[in-house]
């Protein structure tokens, strides 16, 4: 690949991520970071088994390390780090196996390292400096940990091995992936959906603009809600899924007393990724045995316990997300239970699907308004949905979002890749082309 820059652009997404270098013409090259995809789900897995001193080399990263986690490899696999950026939880330890442990913020810096050696690999060359995407919010109305969150990723990515180093919003990359492609200036309202957030930009952009290294002016409003796909995903698992555990289930009755939910707290945390090795920990297995005479069913109590000390949480998450896309594409699906209990399923519908995403699509809605309207601009003034991140394939989201702005034409990006090409091209302005 003909390059000679020494920058990288990197999307470091919540789902997934991907990475971009400069091309010694024009453009950007996306790396090929796993099995010939530009795309990597942003996953590690620690096998237990594995020697301390060796435990660097036997990181799993992206589909590998979900292929081992699937195939039953005994250890450890973390999801949607991204998620914890700008949480107490970043410099906690995680148990990984073999009574060893790991920090969540050394997880981070391990995967940043990986997609660091991937990009030098294709380039031949050390890349020592680098723009970084990042949503509009970490973290949703509160300033100072939002702040935290990019202060925390950005010693990640120092301590993985960059030396200089730029963000920039995810929307305004996904934005200047969009201007590459056009010939006359649009007013244009990026939305960037993917696995922790929702980030919406409105844009003016065009062939005159295209060169600009400041961008600002050209931004007329950022606004977006941590609500998106992980979020779909737990209500999903919530609705269809986990009241075969139990969750909703009333207590036994007594006399003298309203019925009463069994404690919800567990399957929330069960539904949730960053949360679910939290579940298996001595203490709480204790406690979920302890809770046996609280189940009016007893079968409720057998499989959360099946779940709960098989580990099985990982793979119920994956279910919700595979019924999630399944009900996107067809307007139902069928998941397949059966490793909690022989013949044991449930099914999904659309309308029941759309009741549990209600409240989300709600609040992503109205924070694409939200956005048109800081800016000063009517709806009907937008000429361009630019729509991309991997939740952008919910359909009804989509429509509902469209039919807000009714005069803009709907155009849909590459939905893993547009962010990382974006992010390239305004690496390209800032540090020059290689």
């Amino acid at each position: 690949m003909p390059t000679t820059a020494d920058f990288v652009a990197i999307d470091f997404g919540t789902s997934n991520s991907a990475v971009a270098l400069p091309l010694a013409g024009a453009g950007v090259h996306l790396v090929a970071l796993e099995a010939g995809q530009p795309t990597m789900p942003t996953a590690v897995f620690y096998r237990a088994d594995t020697p301390p001193q060796q435990l660097e080399a036997e990181r799993l990263y992206g589909r590998a390390a979900l292929a081992a986690y699937v195939e039953g490899f005994d250890g450890r696999l973390m999801r949607s780090m991204k998620s914890i950026l700008g949480s107490s939880l970043l410099d906690q330890s995680t148990d990984i196996g073999s009574g060893r442990a790991v920090r969540y913020r050394d997880v981070v810096v391990g995967y940043l390292r990986h997609l660091k050696a991937r990009a030098e690999d294709q380039a031949g060359a050390a890349v020592t400096r680098a723009v970084l995407g990042r949503p509009v919010f970490f973290v949703d109305d509160e300033p100072a940990r939002d702040a935290q969150a990019q202060a925390a990723l950005e010693a990640a990515a120092r301590q993985a091995g960059f030396t200089e180093l730029h963000f920039q919003y995810e929307p305004i990359a996904a934005a200047l992936d969009y201007e590459s492609r056009i010939n006359q200036e649009r007013l244009v309202l990026v939305a960037d959906i993917g696995g922790g957030t929702s980030d919406f930009s409105l844009v003016r952009v065009g062939p005159a603009r295209r060169h600009r290294v400041e961008r600002r002016d050209d931004i007329l409003a950022n606004h977006g809600v941590h609500r998106a796909g992980t979020d779909f995903d737990r209500h999903v698992e919530l609705a269809c899924i986990l009241p075969l555990l139990g969750y909703r289930a009333q207590r036994p009755a007594r006399a003298g007393e309203a019925a009463r939910e069994v404690p919800s707290g567990v399957y929330h945390d069960l539904a949730t990724w960053h949360l679910i090795n939290t579940v298996y920990a001595p203490v709480r297995l204790a406690e979920l045995r302890g809770m046996k005479g609280w189940y009016a069913d007893a079968r409720h109590h057998t499989r959360l316990m099946k779940a709960v000390q098989q580990r099985l949480g990982h793979a119920l998450a994956a279910a919700a997300e595979r019924a999630k896309i399944d009900v996107a594409q067809t307007g139902q699906a069928t998941v397949d239970l059966g490793v909690l209990e022989s013949g044991l399923g449930s099914t999904l519908q659309e309308a029941q699907a759309a009741a549990a995403l209600e409240a989300d699509m709600a609040l992503i809605v109205a924070a694409a308004l939200d956005t048109a309207r800081q800016a000063g601009v009517l709806p009907d003034a937008v000429d361009a949905l630019y729509f991309t991140g991997g939740s952008t394939g919910l359909t009804p989201l989509v429509d509902r979002i469209a039919a807000c702005f009714p005069a803009a034409e709907r155009v849909r990006g590459d939905r893993f890749a547009s962010v990382a090409s974006g992010l390239g091209l305004h690496a390209q302005a800032v540090f020059g082309v290689g």
